[in-house]
Protein backbone atom coordinates (compact mmCIF):
# COMPACT_ATOMS: atom_id res chain seq x y z
CA UNK A 1 0.00 0.00 0.00
CA UNK A 2 1.56 3.23 -1.20
CA UNK A 3 2.38 6.12 1.74
CA UNK A 4 -0.51 8.33 0.32
CA UNK A 5 -2.92 5.73 0.30
CA UNK A 6 -2.41 5.04 3.70
CA UNK A 7 -2.26 8.70 4.49
CA UNK A 8 -5.83 8.99 3.05
CA UNK A 9 -7.35 5.70 4.93
CA UNK A 10 -5.99 7.68 8.32
CA UNK A 11 -7.29 11.17 7.89
CA UNK A 12 -11.54 10.06 5.56
CA UNK A 13 -13.47 9.16 8.25
CA UNK A 14 -14.49 5.50 9.60
CA UNK A 15 -17.98 4.43 9.16
CA UNK A 16 -18.63 1.21 10.81
CA UNK A 17 -21.60 0.78 8.64
CA UNK A 18 -23.57 2.37 5.94
CA UNK A 19 -26.37 4.61 7.16
CA UNK A 20 -29.96 4.30 4.77
CA UNK A 21 -32.05 7.64 3.73
CA UNK A 22 -35.26 8.26 5.19
CA UNK A 23 -37.44 9.53 2.65
CA UNK A 24 -40.46 11.73 4.49
CA UNK A 25 -41.83 13.08 1.48
CA UNK A 26 -43.59 9.64 0.39
CA UNK A 27 -44.37 8.90 3.80
CA UNK A 28 -46.75 12.46 4.11
CA UNK A 29 -48.12 11.58 0.62
CA UNK A 30 -48.90 8.65 0.92
CA UNK A 31 -53.05 8.68 2.00
CA UNK A 32 -53.04 5.09 3.91
CA UNK A 33 -50.40 7.13 6.48
CA UNK A 34 -53.00 8.44 9.04
CA UNK A 35 -51.46 8.86 12.33
CA UNK A 36 -47.21 9.94 13.09
CA UNK A 37 -46.42 8.94 16.17
CA UNK A 38 -43.13 11.07 17.03
CA UNK A 39 -41.71 9.99 20.16
CA UNK A 40 -38.20 9.63 22.37
CA UNK A 41 -36.92 10.80 25.10
CA UNK A 42 -36.86 14.48 26.22
CA UNK A 43 -35.34 17.33 24.95
CA UNK A 44 -34.61 15.73 21.14
CA UNK A 45 -36.66 18.04 19.05
CA UNK A 46 -40.23 15.96 19.31
CA UNK A 47 -42.31 19.27 18.96
CA UNK A 48 -40.22 21.13 16.40
CA UNK A 49 -39.92 17.75 14.16
CA UNK A 50 -43.99 16.89 15.04
CA UNK A 51 -44.76 20.59 13.76
CA UNK A 52 -42.20 20.52 11.25
CA UNK A 53 -43.91 17.08 10.14
CA UNK A 54 -47.39 18.58 10.05
CA UNK A 55 -46.71 21.76 8.20
CA UNK A 56 -45.36 19.96 5.35
CA UNK A 57 -47.87 17.44 4.93
CA UNK A 58 -50.34 20.39 4.99
CA UNK A 59 -48.54 22.45 2.21
CA UNK A 60 -48.78 19.55 0.31
CA UNK A 61 -52.35 18.94 0.39
CA UNK A 62 -53.19 16.99 3.75
CA UNK A 63 -55.62 18.17 5.93
CA UNK A 64 -53.23 17.22 9.41
CA UNK A 65 -54.07 18.16 12.93
CA UNK A 66 -50.98 18.25 15.46
CA UNK A 67 -51.79 16.85 19.09
CA UNK A 68 -48.91 18.28 21.18
CA UNK A 69 -48.23 17.43 24.86
CA UNK A 70 -45.73 20.02 25.07
CA UNK A 71 -46.21 22.47 28.24
CA UNK A 72 -43.89 24.91 27.06
CA UNK A 73 -46.04 26.17 24.61
CA UNK A 74 -43.35 26.59 21.64
CA UNK A 75 -45.52 24.53 19.24
CA UNK A 76 -48.45 27.74 19.63
CA UNK A 77 -45.58 30.37 19.15
CA UNK A 78 -44.02 28.64 16.14
CA UNK A 79 -47.15 28.34 14.94
CA UNK A 80 -48.22 32.33 15.40
CA UNK A 81 -51.35 30.57 17.57
CA UNK A 82 -51.65 32.90 21.19
CA UNK A 83 -52.90 29.40 23.03
CA UNK A 84 -53.54 26.19 22.19
CA UNK A 85 -55.67 24.04 24.20
CA UNK A 86 -57.95 21.09 24.38
CA UNK A 87 -59.33 21.72 20.91
CA UNK A 88 -57.95 21.97 17.26
CA UNK A 89 -57.31 25.30 16.33
CA UNK A 90 -56.70 26.12 12.62
CA UNK A 91 -53.24 27.49 11.66
CA UNK A 92 -53.12 30.53 9.58
CA UNK A 93 -50.05 31.35 7.38
CA UNK A 94 -49.34 28.39 5.88
CA UNK A 95 -48.99 27.86 1.70
CA UNK A 96 -52.95 26.47 1.19
CA UNK A 97 -52.32 26.41 -2.53
CA UNK A 98 -52.51 22.55 -2.48
CA UNK A 99 -55.77 22.91 -0.45
CA UNK A 100 -54.53 21.42 2.31
CA UNK A 101 -54.74 22.77 6.02
CA UNK A 102 -52.54 22.51 9.38
CA UNK A 103 -54.82 22.44 12.95
CA UNK A 104 -52.69 21.95 15.86
CA UNK A 105 -53.85 21.92 19.68
CA UNK A 106 -52.54 21.18 22.94
CA UNK A 107 -53.70 18.12 25.32
CA UNK A 108 -55.28 18.92 28.31
CA UNK A 109 -55.06 16.09 30.35
CA UNK A 110 -57.78 16.60 33.19
CA UNK A 111 -60.17 18.00 30.72
CA UNK A 112 -59.47 14.97 28.84
CA UNK A 113 -60.25 12.99 31.73
CA UNK A 114 -63.47 15.02 32.84
CA UNK A 115 -64.79 14.80 28.88
CA UNK A 116 -64.40 10.82 29.51
CA UNK A 117 -66.39 11.02 32.99
CA UNK A 118 -69.01 13.61 31.11
CA UNK A 119 -69.20 11.31 28.12
CA UNK A 120 -69.76 7.54 29.93
CA UNK A 121 -71.70 8.77 32.95
CA UNK A 122 -74.94 10.22 33.79
CA UNK A 123 -75.36 14.05 34.97
CA UNK A 124 -75.64 12.89 38.56
CA UNK A 125 -72.77 9.89 38.57
CA UNK A 126 -70.91 12.26 36.13
CA UNK A 127 -71.54 15.30 38.73
CA UNK A 128 -70.03 13.13 42.01
CA UNK A 129 -67.11 12.38 40.41
CA UNK A 130 -66.09 15.29 38.91
CA UNK A 131 -66.28 16.63 42.31
CA UNK A 132 -64.61 13.78 44.07
CA UNK A 133 -60.94 14.90 45.78
CA UNK A 134 -59.49 11.57 45.02
CA UNK A 135 -60.74 12.20 41.23
CA UNK A 136 -59.30 15.19 41.22
CA UNK A 137 -56.10 14.69 42.73
CA UNK A 138 -56.10 11.10 40.09
CA UNK A 139 -56.92 13.09 36.83
CA UNK A 140 -54.35 16.44 37.60
CA UNK A 141 -51.12 14.23 38.18
CA UNK A 142 -51.37 10.60 38.82
CA UNK A 143 -48.61 8.53 37.35
CA UNK A 144 -49.29 7.51 33.73
CA UNK A 145 -52.25 9.85 33.81
CA UNK A 146 -51.03 12.04 30.72
CA UNK A 147 -49.59 9.13 28.75
CA UNK A 148 -52.71 7.94 28.91
CA UNK A 149 -55.03 10.98 28.06
CA UNK A 150 -52.79 11.74 24.98
CA UNK A 151 -53.91 7.91 23.97
CA UNK A 152 -57.47 8.89 24.73
CA UNK A 153 -57.46 12.00 22.84
CA UNK A 154 -55.61 10.28 20.17
CA UNK A 155 -58.35 7.56 20.22
CA UNK A 156 -60.87 10.75 19.87
CA UNK A 157 -59.56 12.49 16.75
CA UNK A 158 -59.26 9.08 14.72
CA UNK A 159 -62.67 8.00 15.46
CA UNK A 160 -63.75 11.63 14.14
CA UNK A 161 -62.60 10.50 10.83
CA UNK A 162 -62.01 14.71 10.68
CA UNK A 163 -58.30 14.72 9.53
CA UNK A 164 -56.13 13.15 7.01
CA UNK A 165 -53.62 13.03 8.83
CA UNK A 166 -52.75 13.02 12.95
CA UNK A 167 -49.29 13.84 14.19
CA UNK A 168 -48.72 12.82 17.78
CA UNK A 169 -45.95 14.23 19.85
CA UNK A 170 -45.31 11.83 22.89
CA UNK A 171 -44.90 13.44 26.47
CA UNK A 172 -41.74 14.62 28.00
CA UNK A 173 -41.34 10.84 30.24
CA UNK A 174 -38.79 10.30 32.12
CA UNK A 175 -38.50 6.85 30.04
CA UNK A 176 -40.05 7.06 26.29
CA UNK A 177 -41.62 3.13 27.71
CA UNK A 178 -44.06 5.28 29.44
CA UNK A 179 -46.13 6.04 26.01
CA UNK A 180 -46.54 2.81 25.36
CA UNK A 181 -47.16 1.13 28.56
CA UNK A 182 -49.02 3.97 30.34
CA UNK A 183 -52.53 2.64 28.61
CA UNK A 184 -52.04 -1.24 30.06
CA UNK A 185 -50.47 0.50 33.18
CA UNK A 186 -54.02 2.35 33.82
CA UNK A 187 -56.10 0.15 32.84
CA UNK A 188 -54.59 -2.29 35.01
CA UNK A 189 -55.13 -0.05 37.75
CA UNK A 190 -59.03 0.45 37.37
CA UNK A 191 -58.80 -3.27 36.82
CA UNK A 192 -56.92 -4.14 39.83
CA UNK A 193 -56.93 -5.94 43.09
CA UNK A 194 -56.92 -2.52 45.21
CA UNK A 195 -59.66 -1.59 43.30
CA UNK A 196 -61.58 -4.55 43.53
CA UNK A 197 -60.94 -4.36 47.49
CA UNK A 198 -62.24 -0.77 47.55
CA UNK A 199 -65.22 -1.46 45.61
CA UNK A 200 -66.42 -4.54 47.77
CA UNK A 201 -67.75 -2.46 50.52
CA UNK A 202 -69.78 -0.14 48.22
CA UNK A 203 -71.04 -3.61 46.07
CA UNK A 204 -71.84 -5.66 49.39
CA UNK A 205 -73.18 -2.40 51.25
CA UNK A 206 -74.38 -1.17 54.65
CA UNK A 207 -73.01 -3.54 57.74
CA UNK A 208 -72.04 -6.21 55.87
CA UNK A 209 -69.89 -4.39 53.67
CA UNK A 210 -68.44 -2.91 56.48
CA UNK A 211 -68.19 -5.99 57.95
CA UNK A 212 -67.00 -7.65 55.09
CA UNK A 213 -64.13 -4.70 55.09
CA UNK A 214 -62.97 -4.78 58.78
CA UNK A 215 -62.84 -8.98 58.46
CA UNK A 216 -61.54 -9.18 55.27
CA UNK A 217 -59.13 -6.69 54.83
CA UNK A 218 -58.38 -5.51 58.09
CA UNK A 219 -54.21 -5.07 58.05
CA UNK A 220 -54.60 -3.42 54.46
CA UNK A 221 -56.88 -1.04 55.28
CA UNK A 222 -55.50 -0.35 58.57
CA UNK A 223 -52.46 0.41 56.57
CA UNK A 224 -54.03 2.14 53.79
CA UNK A 225 -55.67 4.59 56.53
CA UNK A 226 -52.25 5.27 58.22
CA UNK A 227 -50.74 5.50 54.87
CA UNK A 228 -53.50 7.69 53.32
CA UNK A 229 -55.45 9.34 55.87
CA UNK A 230 -58.70 8.03 56.79
CA UNK A 231 -60.61 10.78 54.43
CA UNK A 232 -58.69 10.21 51.71
CA UNK A 233 -59.86 6.16 51.95
CA UNK A 234 -62.97 7.13 52.08
CA UNK A 235 -62.81 9.68 48.79
CA UNK A 236 -61.28 7.08 47.33
CA UNK A 237 -64.01 4.60 48.14
CA UNK A 238 -66.59 6.66 47.23
CA UNK A 239 -64.65 7.70 43.82
CA UNK A 240 -64.54 4.01 42.87
CA UNK A 241 -67.96 3.06 43.44
CA UNK A 242 -68.87 5.59 41.25
CA UNK A 243 -66.45 5.10 38.75
CA UNK A 244 -67.11 1.70 38.95
CA UNK A 245 -69.16 1.45 35.48
CA UNK A 246 -66.74 2.78 33.45
CA UNK A 247 -63.96 0.76 34.40
CA UNK A 248 -64.26 -1.47 31.74
CA UNK A 249 -64.78 1.56 29.39
CA UNK A 250 -61.24 2.21 30.44
CA UNK A 251 -59.44 -1.03 29.42
CA UNK A 252 -61.69 -1.44 26.33
CA UNK A 253 -60.46 1.83 25.33
CA UNK A 254 -57.29 1.21 26.13
CA UNK A 255 -57.04 -1.98 24.01
CA UNK A 256 -58.48 -0.01 20.94
CA UNK A 257 -55.70 2.60 21.27
CA UNK A 258 -52.77 -0.14 21.73
CA UNK A 259 -54.76 -2.06 18.57
CA UNK A 260 -54.37 1.41 16.44
CA UNK A 261 -50.86 2.13 16.93
CA UNK A 262 -50.09 -1.35 15.68
CA UNK A 263 -52.26 -0.92 12.52
CA UNK A 264 -50.73 -0.41 9.29
CA UNK A 265 -51.91 2.95 8.93
CA UNK A 266 -49.92 4.41 11.90
CA UNK A 267 -46.23 5.33 11.12
CA UNK A 268 -43.35 5.82 14.38
CA UNK A 269 -40.52 8.15 13.84
CA UNK A 270 -38.11 8.10 16.61
CA UNK A 271 -36.62 11.30 17.59
CA UNK A 272 -32.77 11.66 19.09
CA UNK A 273 -29.80 13.66 18.90
CA UNK A 274 -26.11 12.34 18.28
CA UNK A 275 -25.57 12.01 21.67
CA UNK A 276 -24.80 8.59 23.43
CA UNK A 277 -27.76 8.55 26.11
CA UNK A 278 -30.11 9.69 23.46
CA UNK A 279 -29.66 7.52 21.10
CA UNK A 280 -28.92 4.51 23.50
CA UNK A 281 -32.98 5.25 24.30
CA UNK A 282 -33.61 5.38 20.78
CA UNK A 283 -31.90 2.05 20.31
CA UNK A 284 -34.34 0.47 23.26
CA UNK A 285 -37.41 2.14 21.65
CA UNK A 286 -36.89 0.70 18.39
CA UNK A 287 -36.60 -2.81 19.67
CA UNK A 288 -39.44 -2.25 21.86
CA UNK A 289 -41.83 -1.10 18.68
CA UNK A 290 -40.25 -4.17 17.16
CA UNK A 291 -41.45 -6.55 19.91
CA UNK A 292 -44.79 -4.95 19.89
CA UNK A 293 -45.13 -4.90 15.90
CA UNK A 294 -45.66 -1.25 15.31
CA UNK A 295 -44.52 -0.03 12.83
CA UNK A 296 -41.51 2.04 12.67
CA UNK A 297 -40.78 4.19 9.89
CA UNK A 298 -37.44 5.42 11.10
CA UNK A 299 -35.05 7.95 12.51
CA UNK A 300 -34.84 11.96 12.99
CA UNK A 301 -31.36 12.52 13.87
CA UNK A 302 -31.60 16.19 15.34
CA UNK A 303 -29.15 18.83 15.88
CA UNK A 304 -26.44 17.04 13.79
CA UNK A 305 -23.20 19.17 13.33
CA UNK A 306 -21.62 19.48 9.98
CA UNK A 307 -18.55 21.52 8.33
CA UNK A 308 -17.98 22.75 5.30
CA UNK A 309 -13.76 22.45 5.81
CA UNK A 310 -13.75 18.41 6.21
CA UNK A 311 -10.54 17.70 4.90
CA UNK A 312 -8.82 19.92 7.23
CA UNK A 313 -8.66 17.20 10.29
CA UNK A 314 -8.92 18.73 13.89
CA UNK A 315 -4.97 17.54 14.31
CA UNK A 316 -3.41 19.60 11.42
CA UNK A 317 -5.70 22.68 12.49
CA UNK A 318 -4.57 22.60 15.85
CA UNK A 319 -0.59 22.31 14.59
CA UNK A 320 -1.76 25.70 12.47
CA UNK A 321 -2.97 26.62 15.65
CA UNK A 322 0.49 26.24 17.26
CA UNK A 323 2.80 27.60 15.01
CA UNK A 324 1.31 31.02 14.54
CA UNK A 325 1.20 31.13 18.10
CA UNK A 326 4.95 30.69 18.71
CA UNK A 327 6.75 33.64 18.94
CA UNK A 328 9.30 34.71 16.05
CA UNK A 329 12.18 37.22 15.12
CA UNK A 330 10.65 39.72 12.86
CA UNK A 331 12.59 41.44 10.66
CA UNK A 332 12.94 45.31 11.05
CA UNK A 333 11.89 47.30 8.39
CA UNK A 334 14.13 50.47 7.52
CA UNK A 335 16.84 49.59 10.03
CA UNK A 336 18.54 52.57 11.46
CA UNK A 337 18.39 54.64 8.20
CA UNK A 338 16.37 57.59 9.94
CA UNK A 339 19.06 57.31 12.90
CA UNK A 340 21.92 59.05 10.65
CA UNK A 341 19.98 62.78 10.90
CA UNK A 342 19.68 62.26 14.63
CA UNK A 343 20.82 64.68 16.80
CA UNK A 344 23.48 62.07 18.37
CA UNK A 345 24.71 61.59 15.13
CA UNK A 346 24.93 65.46 13.67
CA UNK A 347 27.51 66.32 15.92
CA UNK A 348 29.90 63.85 15.08
CA UNK A 349 31.17 65.73 12.06
CA UNK A 350 31.29 69.76 11.17
CA UNK A 351 29.12 71.34 8.77
CA UNK A 352 29.72 74.75 6.92
CA UNK A 353 26.22 75.60 8.72
CA UNK A 354 28.39 74.69 12.60
CA UNK A 355 31.12 76.76 11.37
CA UNK A 356 29.16 80.09 10.01
CA UNK A 357 27.49 79.71 13.84
CA UNK A 358 31.19 79.43 15.40
CA UNK A 359 32.04 83.02 13.15
CA UNK A 360 28.25 84.42 14.13
CA UNK A 361 27.70 85.62 10.57
CA UNK A 362 24.03 86.49 10.00
CA UNK A 363 23.93 83.28 7.30
CA UNK A 364 24.56 81.44 10.55
CA UNK A 365 21.04 81.80 11.97
CA UNK A 366 19.46 81.10 8.85
CA UNK A 367 21.31 77.90 8.49
CA UNK A 368 20.88 76.89 12.15
CA UNK A 369 17.01 77.40 10.99
CA UNK A 370 16.85 75.22 8.05
CA UNK A 371 18.69 72.80 10.21
CA UNK A 372 16.29 72.66 13.26
CA UNK A 373 13.74 72.00 10.59
CA UNK A 374 15.82 69.46 8.43
CA UNK A 375 16.03 67.81 11.57
CA UNK A 376 12.72 68.12 13.62
CA UNK A 377 10.81 66.91 9.62
CA UNK A 378 13.48 63.82 10.27
CA UNK A 379 12.34 63.11 13.68
CA UNK A 380 8.89 63.57 12.43
CA UNK A 381 9.61 61.04 9.59
CA UNK A 382 11.31 58.39 11.67
CA UNK A 383 8.79 58.25 14.51
CA UNK A 384 5.74 57.74 11.80
CA UNK A 385 7.80 54.90 10.14
CA UNK A 386 8.24 53.81 13.51
CA UNK A 387 4.37 53.61 14.21
CA UNK A 388 3.45 52.64 10.75
CA UNK A 389 5.82 49.62 11.69
CA UNK A 390 4.46 48.89 15.36
CA UNK A 391 0.87 48.99 13.56
CA UNK A 392 2.22 46.35 11.11
CA UNK A 393 3.23 44.11 13.34
CA UNK A 394 0.63 44.45 15.89
CA UNK A 395 -1.94 44.00 12.39
CA UNK A 396 -0.01 40.97 11.73
CA UNK A 397 -0.07 39.88 15.32
CA UNK A 398 -4.09 40.28 15.56
CA UNK A 399 -4.53 38.73 12.08
CA UNK A 400 -2.37 35.84 13.54
CA UNK A 401 -4.28 35.62 16.69
CA UNK A 402 -7.79 35.12 14.86
CA UNK A 403 -6.46 32.99 12.80
CA UNK A 404 -5.69 30.98 15.70
CA UNK A 405 -8.67 31.17 17.13
CA UNK A 406 -10.73 30.21 14.43
CA UNK A 407 -8.23 27.12 13.47
CA UNK A 408 -9.12 25.83 16.94
CA UNK A 409 -12.35 26.46 16.90
CA UNK A 410 -12.63 24.04 13.95
CA UNK A 411 -10.68 21.61 15.60
CA UNK A 412 -13.18 21.80 18.21
CA UNK A 413 -15.96 21.04 15.62
CA UNK A 414 -14.23 18.03 13.81
CA UNK A 415 -13.61 16.64 17.50
CA UNK A 416 -17.21 17.10 17.84
CA UNK A 417 -18.37 15.65 14.90
CA UNK A 418 -16.27 12.52 14.73
CA UNK A 419 -17.89 12.01 18.17
CA UNK A 420 -21.54 12.00 17.01
CA UNK A 421 -20.07 10.40 13.96
CA UNK A 422 -18.85 7.15 15.87
CA UNK A 423 -22.33 7.84 17.77
CA UNK A 424 -24.34 7.63 15.20
CA UNK A 425 -22.56 4.42 13.48
CA UNK A 426 -22.86 2.37 16.64
CA UNK A 427 -26.31 2.97 16.75
CA UNK A 428 -26.49 1.92 12.70
CA UNK A 429 -24.29 -1.21 13.44
CA UNK A 430 -26.97 -2.20 15.91
CA UNK A 431 -29.97 -1.79 13.54
CA UNK A 432 -29.15 -1.40 10.03
CA UNK A 433 -32.20 -1.50 8.94
CA UNK A 434 -33.66 1.48 10.38
CA UNK A 435 -33.37 4.57 8.16
CA UNK A 436 -31.96 8.07 9.08
CA UNK A 437 -33.05 11.70 8.40
CA UNK A 438 -30.95 14.04 9.90
CA UNK A 439 -31.05 17.79 10.48
CA UNK A 440 -28.39 20.09 11.11
CA UNK A 441 -28.25 21.91 14.40
CA UNK A 442 -29.14 25.45 13.75
CA UNK A 443 -27.80 28.76 15.53
CA UNK A 444 -31.09 29.13 16.90
CA UNK A 445 -34.33 28.12 18.00
CA UNK A 446 -36.93 27.71 16.06
CA UNK A 447 -40.31 30.39 16.49
CA UNK A 448 -42.35 30.44 13.17
CA UNK A 449 -43.47 28.99 10.19
CA UNK A 450 -41.00 30.16 8.22
CA UNK A 451 -38.43 28.20 10.71
CA UNK A 452 -40.45 24.85 10.94
CA UNK A 453 -40.90 24.78 6.96
CA UNK A 454 -37.06 24.96 6.76
CA UNK A 455 -36.99 21.82 9.41
CA UNK A 456 -39.09 20.22 6.89
CA UNK A 457 -37.02 20.51 4.26
CA UNK A 458 -34.17 19.92 5.77
CA UNK A 459 -36.36 16.67 6.63
CA UNK A 460 -37.10 15.78 3.32
CA UNK A 461 -34.00 16.40 1.96
CA UNK A 462 -32.47 12.99 2.45
CA UNK A 463 -29.01 14.75 2.52
CA UNK A 464 -26.90 13.38 5.50
CA UNK A 465 -25.58 16.40 7.48
CA UNK A 466 -21.94 13.98 8.81
CA UNK A 467 -19.95 12.87 6.15
CA UNK A 468 -20.46 9.74 4.46
CA UNK A 469 -18.14 6.50 4.29
CA UNK A 470 -16.27 8.26 0.99
CA UNK A 471 -15.97 11.37 2.62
Amino acid sequence: MSPDADRSQTQAPHHLSPTRALDVDPLLDDPQTRIIVCCGSGGVGKTTTAAALGLRAAERGRKVVVLTIDPARRLAQSMGIDSLDNTPRRVKGIDDSASGELHAMMLDMKRTFDEIVEAHADPERAAAILGNPFYQSLSAGFAGTQEYMAMEKLGQLRARDEWDLIVVDTPPSRSALDFLDAPKRLGSFLDGKLIRVLLAPAKVGGRAGMKFLNVGMSMMTGALGKLLGGQLLKDVQTFVAAMDSMFGGFRTRADATYKLLQAPGTAFLVVAAPERDALREAAYFVERLAAEDMPLAGLVLNRVHGSDAVRLSAERALAAAENLEESRIVDQEGGKAGLRNSPDTSGSSESPASEAAEEGSPATQDTDTAADVKTDTAAETDTAAANRTDQHTVGQHTVGQLTAGLLRLHADRMHLLSREQRTRDRFATLHPEVAVAEVAALPGDVHDIAGLRDIGDRLAAGRPELPSSGA
